[in-house]
């Protein structure tokens, strides 16, 4: 992916002060000057309602969390509570229901994709899942 420079320019609100011009750097050197890492940011998303109708509870989320994930992301990662939507491959029909998505900023490498496609597994494994979401974008991150 060819990443240009961007030039953000952020006029003043509400006549609160003065224009100010915000220049991001490219992707070769942004990380450097942002004073950050190149890596990834991934979102998988976690649909919490199983194929019988049942609902993965909060203990049974928790257990996952701390057997599956944490140990795989040890440096750590932030989750979110929320409702998606998405059509089943199976059979076409349009699934609503309560979701979790843990998004993550991590080295851009195999081990990475690794660790993230296992999970997914695990849960699709332990919970009759069709699918686990997945959204990766290049990204640089400071902490």
């Amino acid at each position: 992916m060819r990443l240009i420079s961007i030039v953000f320019v952020l006029a003043s609100l509400a006549a609160c002060g003065p224009q100010l011009s915000v220049v991001v750097p490219p992707a070769e050197d942004g990380c450097a000057t942002l004073h950050g890492d190149p890596g990834i940011t991934a979102r998988l998303y976690f649909g919490r309602t199983m194929k019988d109708g049942g609902r993965i509870d909060d203990a049974a989320w928790r257990t996952f969390l701390a057997e599956r994930v944490t140990p795989r992301l040890p440096s750590g990662f932030s989750v979110f509570e929320g409702y998606g939507q998405w059509q089943q491959r199976s059979g076409g029909r349009i699934i609503q229901e309560p979701s979790t998505v843990i998004e993550v900023a991590a080295p851009r490498n195999a081990a990475t994709i690794w660790k993230l496609e296992e999970i997914r597994a695990d849960y699709r494994q332990m919970f009759n899942q069709e699918s686990v979401g997945m959204v990766i974008s290049e990204s640089c991150a400071s902490f």
